[in-house]
């Protein structure tokens, strides 16, 4: 058993650029309303900026401890395959290992949740602190980043 805090970590629009790709896709080919149906687009996503080595901090941190949390989009098979292995591209097999995929994050228990949504996927519902990620108060990673390691 450990004393480290767990931090559930969001993919899309936290770690990911979910929404630059979707806008980008739809300026491309406008009758397609869907481009996250597509294969591929999860896969292809860039990080965010700091994202990455965010990530690589709160996994050298002495008292928390990450998981990506993400919820898939249960009409569209592909993006569960695709999400790990975009964690595998960017992040490696350790976080591939730390990897948690539900479309509701109240079902898990853990101390912090970085999320770009604060409801809709079970946000509301987690009994730990929801840190809305792009918002005033923590509008990027270094911000948020420089709470987690003063808390």
């Amino acid at each position: 058993m450990t004393d480290k805090k767990i931090v559930y970590i969001d993919m899309d629009d936290t770690l990911a650029d979910f929404m630059g790709a979707y806008v980008s896709a739809r300026e491309e080919k406008p009758e397609m309303a869907f481009p996250q149906a597509e294969y591929g687009f999860f896969a292809n996503l860039k990080p965010l900026e700091d994202a990455i080595e965010s990530v690589q901090n709160l996994l050298d941190s002495n008292h928390l401890s990450p998981y990506i949390l993400t919820a898939p989009s249960t009409v569209n098979p592909l993006c569960y395959t695709e999400k790990r292995i975009w964690v595998e591209q960017h992040l490696g097999m350790e976080m591939v290992e730390r990897l948690i995929i539900s479309p509701d994050k109240s079902l898990l228990k853990g101390d912090y949740l970085i999320d770009d949504i604060a409801e809709g996927k079970g946000q509301e519902g987690f009994e730990g602190e929801l840190i809305q990620f792009g918002t005033l108060a923590y509008p990027d990673w270094r911000a948020v980043m420089g709470y987690l390691l003063k808390a």
